[in-house]
């Protein structure tokens, strides 16, 4: 018996080692890149992970004024290179670290202007700040000293909640929420120093436990007060704080878009309409006519049995990963088709998620048994196998999964300069094109895919129209519901996570914009003959992740000047 299951365990470890040496292993294309801004890139983020390690008290002036430092001796280093002597791709990496740099010291402005507009509500930090700051410093601790700060800090905050009038006025509840989030990061910071001295220095135990413990509800009182009184924050309630068409032009700058916010909103309404159009040929192949929202909620109704869908999950990503390299439309190495995993996401996180997420794991939304019976039926509908078909690829090959394996093989050093717009951009830019080539072939299928899409449109104009200050959290969520057919669970998740914090504000609109500017530059390349589709798919995976049109100035050979600022309309009506 012993010997049959060595056996038995050999022949499984020598399968195993057959199916490895089938997969390519081309070491041809790992030769070290020539690119003389590589290890200047790899230095940036070095450095740029310890300046974080030195500056961790994020609002105090030593940190502000520490970062600009930083930057401007950065950009100076910068303008002694010999630019000019670069090839296209030298040039297009030192322009993305510049626009990196020029990034960050443009949000440092942004975030000191926030904190002052933010001032009414904010209390005297200066205590916290030293506290935290000497302990950084690895200075030593003066117990005596330090309980009186304490108590000091008690005091300085009971008087400042006193002081503050509830509630705010309405254009002023983000400025509490951000105060209320600003003075809970120093208390988790002060929570820091004290446990870093508690219980190894008995005379610090002795002198400053229990003006810790009075300071830590002090705090605690005034960041409840700011949220539950000032800014008038009911437990449940989505919430944002808009920040602006000013910082959304920063952001839209740093991801190297040439657009406004309401040129993408017009961009968004014109994907739309034509997303509309093909809603309702699939309608009337189905037999509800024009209505195209009776057909979505029939597509909706198809969904597998609870416990199903897991095996729907794994038969849609092998009918993905079988067409993409069928079809030649991109390389999918084999050890990226087996290292892929799933996990069932939990009913507290779909709360914020929905729909599903992946990447390497793919996490699958579907109810689980302590949902309510109304909630379980919305997450069997919004996931059911028709928007599955278009979620999965984008989750898995070729969309975030491939993503991530092949940013972790090739020109890591651009990893600095990632952005939404690739990432979300890409996988998106996979629907277009499989849309486009009928892999979906049924109406349904079509349906599942168009919902997607339009979801993508709708992303842009809400999440945009909110941060310009021109709808609310839940004008957003009627929007999904009555625009895209979201059931209304599902579009209150997708609204919370895209305002939580979780998100930076461009995010959900990095989708669609994203695939428009992947589409674009396909039909440059490939429609044009001048690429395949597989050179055109793997040279993008190549370079990594970066904005579009640095890819575009390198994938055309078109080297951009050393104070380059993007002029790029990429945007074509469908």
């Amino acid at each position: 018996m012993l010997g049959l299951a060595i056996a038995v365990l050999m022949g499984g470890a020598i399968q195993d080692a057959h199916a490895y040496r089938e997969m390519s292993v081309d070491l041809k294309t790992l030769t070290q890149t020539d690119d003389p801004m590589a290890p200047i890139i790899e230095r940036f983020s070095a450095d740029r992970r310890d300046l974080d390690r030195i500056y961790d008290v994020e609002t105090s002036q030593k940190t502000f004024a520490g970062r600009r430092a930083f930057y401007h001796d950065w950009l100076d280093a910068l303008g002694k290179l010999p630019f000019d002597s670069y090839n296209t791709v030298a040039k297009v990496d030192y322009v993305l670290l510049k626009n990196r740099i020029e990034g960050d010291l443009a949000d440092l402005d942004v975030q000191e202007r926030r904190i002052a507009k933010a001032a009414k509500y904010l209390p005297d930090l200066s205590i916290p700040t030293s506290l935290i700051e000497a302990n950084r410093n690895m200075e030593p601790v003066d117990p005596e000293a330090s309980a009186k700060k304490l108590t000091e800090l008690a005091d300085l905050l009971a008087a400042k909640q006193s002081e503050i009038k509830a509630p705010a006025p309405v254009k002023e509840e983000p400025d509490a929420r951000f105060a209320a989030q600003m003075v809970d990061n120093y208390r988790q910071g002060l929570k820091h120093w004290f446990d870093f001295y508690n219980g190894y220095d008995p005379e610090f135990s002795w002198w400053c436990k229990k003006p810790y413990e009075q300071a830590d509800h002090a705090l605690d009182s005034y960041i409840k007060y700011l949220n539950e009184q000032v800014a008038k924050t009911e437990t449940g309630e989505i919430t944002g704080d808009p920040v602006g068409r000013e910082a959304l032009m920063l952001d839209l700058q740093r991801a190297m878009i040439a657009y406004t916010p309401e040129e993408l909103i017009d961009i968004a309404n014109k994907e739309y309409a034509w997303c509309e159009k093909e809603m309702i040929k699939a309608s009337r192949e189905m037999g509800f006519g024009d209505d195209w929202k009776k057909a979505l909620e029939a597509v909706k109704e198809d969904h597998v049995a609870p416990g199903e869908q897991p095996e729907m999950i794994r038969k849609l990503a092998w009918q993905a990963i079988d067409y993409v390299t069928k079809n030649d439309l991109v390389t999918v190495p084999d050890l990226a088709k087996r290292s892929w995993r799933m996990e069932m996401m939990s009913a507290e996180r779909q709360k914020v998620s929905p729909f599903f997420l992946g990447g390497q794991t793919i996490l699958v939304s579907f109810p689980t048994d302590e949902m309510t019976e109304e909630d379980k039926e919305m997450s069997m509908r919004g996931n059911n196998k028709h928007f599955a078909m278009a979620t999965v690829h984008h989750e898995l090959i070729p969309g975030h999964h491939l993503q991530g394996f092949m940013n972790a093989r090739y020109n890591t050093y651009r990893r600095a300069f990632s952005t939404p717009f690739w990432t979300e951009g890409w996988a998106l830019w996979w629907e277009m094109l499989l849309y486009e080539r009928n892999f979906p072939q049924t109406p349904e299928d079509r349906i599942g895919f168009m919902f997607w899409r339009m979801h993508r449109c709708a992303r842009i104009i809400f999440s945009l129209k909110f941060h310009l200050g021109e709808m609310t959290p839940q004008q957003c969520v009627d929007f999904l519901v009555d625009k895209v057919g979201h059931e209304r669970a599902n579009a209150e998740g997708e609204v919370r996570r895209s305002f939580n914090g979780s998100y930076p504000p461009l995010y959900q609109l990095a989708y669609m914009t994203g695939a428009l500017e992947f589409r674009s530059l396909y039909k440059d390349l490939v429609r044009s003959g001048k690429m395949t589709a597989k050179q055109f798919h793997d040279t993008i995976l190549h370079l990594n992740n970066m904005p579009i049109d640095a890819i575009r100035m390198i994938m055309k050979d078109k080297p951009p000047t050393r104070d380059y600022k993007t002029s790029w309309k990429f945007y074509t009506d469908p």
